[in-house]
């Protein structure tokens, strides 16, 4: 969302940010947003989303009483859904940045595939990232004005990227394997497989990996009883987004379920591995640049060891690209605000 912010700004605008609280340790300052208005509506993520949700909506719903001109949401959280209804029922213009995304399956992932669909139905305005993303909203006849305009996520990235040191030239050594994950569809089961994996991973030896584990404190204390104690296995607390920027560019594979983590791999021009069955982002996929796998332990340590084996099968996964925006997306959305905007007044 920063680089929405930061977009209207430069148009005059001076949006409020709104933190739900999801991610406690979210600091606006490390997105250059230190000097905004702020609101915290203190709702900490939970084991059940749509309790999130609820919670979310709740609390945001009495400072709507005081109507903005518009409501902007990004992505298919729990809390973009639950701030999102509070709109609805608030009678607020809602915007949804990252629209139109589609796995065609409401159970993978879990919940998400269910909350965009709910968010894309009512918002005023959708921002796409790709032309896909804006093909699924037309096919779902969406009654909201359809934009592609590329996705924040990028500009974020080429931004941190330009100010990281450089990468650290390593001859010899195992290859480093970055993971992130956070299954809800068969939450229970699919953790246990991907610790399966990596342990089956860690114990030959053929890589050094590092699990970043997920502020949700569910995932994070399972990942931790799991794999605590596994040798060659790192875990790494919840870090900002620069450190996970550099440690996504400075690995030699990632495996990941995170469609945020996919965009920014893909840009870095680092292999991920796919921890899911299908994806809301197959530009990814088609790019050759990703793999679906899935959260079978035997799958993934089959496709990992052949790619940390076979440096030349790695190498054809690492050219960069960027299906999934230019780096402008914020600029694109901000500028379509201030025309909405402008009609809305007229």
């Amino acid at each position: 969302m920063a680089p929405v912010a930061r977009g209207l700004i430069a148009r005059g605008g001076w949006p409020t940010l709104v933190l739900t609280g999801q991610h406690p340790h979210l600091d606006p300052r490390e997105f250059a947003l230190g000097d905004f208005d702020v609101v915290r509506l203190g709702c900490p993520g939970e084991e059940d989303p749509h309790a999130h949700v609820r919670k979310v909506a709740q609390a945001l719903l009495p400072l709507l009483s005081d109507a903005p001109d518009l409501l902007v949401v990004q992505g298919d959280t729990s809390s973009a859904l639950g701030a999102a209804l509070a709109g609805f029922m608030a009678k607020v213009p809602v915007a949804h940045v990252e629209a139109g995304l589609r796995t065609h399956d409401p159970l993978l992932p879990w919940p998400e595939e269910e909350y965009r669909v709910a968010i894309d139905a009512h918002a005023e305005l959708l921002f796409a990232p790709t032309l896909q993303a804006a093909e699924n909203l037309r096919a779902e006849q969406v009654p909201g004005a359809i934009h592609v305009t590329g996705n924040t996520s990028i500009d974020r990235l080429v931004a941190v990227e330009a100010e990281l040191p450089p990468r650290t030239v390593r001859t010899g050594g195992r290859p480093r394997v970055l993971v992130a994950c956070h299954p809800h569809e068969r939450w229970s089961e699919g953790l246990e497989q991907i610790a399966t994996a990596l342990t089956e991973l860690a114990s030959d030896e053929s890589a050094d990996i590092e699990l970043i584990l997920h502020p949700n404190p569910h995932v994070e204390s399972k990942m931790r009883r799991l794999l605590g104690q596994v040798s060659g296995i790192s875990l790494i607390g919840p870090s900002d987004h620069a450190d996970l920027v550099r440690r996504i560019r400075d690995s030699d594979l990632v495996l990941s379920d995170s469609g945020g983590i996919q965009e920014e791999a893909l840009a870095l021009g680092t292999p991920v591995l796919v921890l899911r069955d299908n994806t809301e982002r197959p530009e990814a996929v088609q790019s050759g640049n990703a793999l679906l796998v899935g959260t079978s332990a035997a799958r993934i340590v089959t496709e990992a060891q052949r790619l940390l084996k076979d440096p030349i099968a790695r190498v054809a996964m690492s050219r960069r690209a960027y299906p999934f925006g230019d780096g402008r997306a914020g600029a694109r959305i901000a500028a379509i605000i201030e025309e909405w905007l402008s009609k809305q007044e007229a």
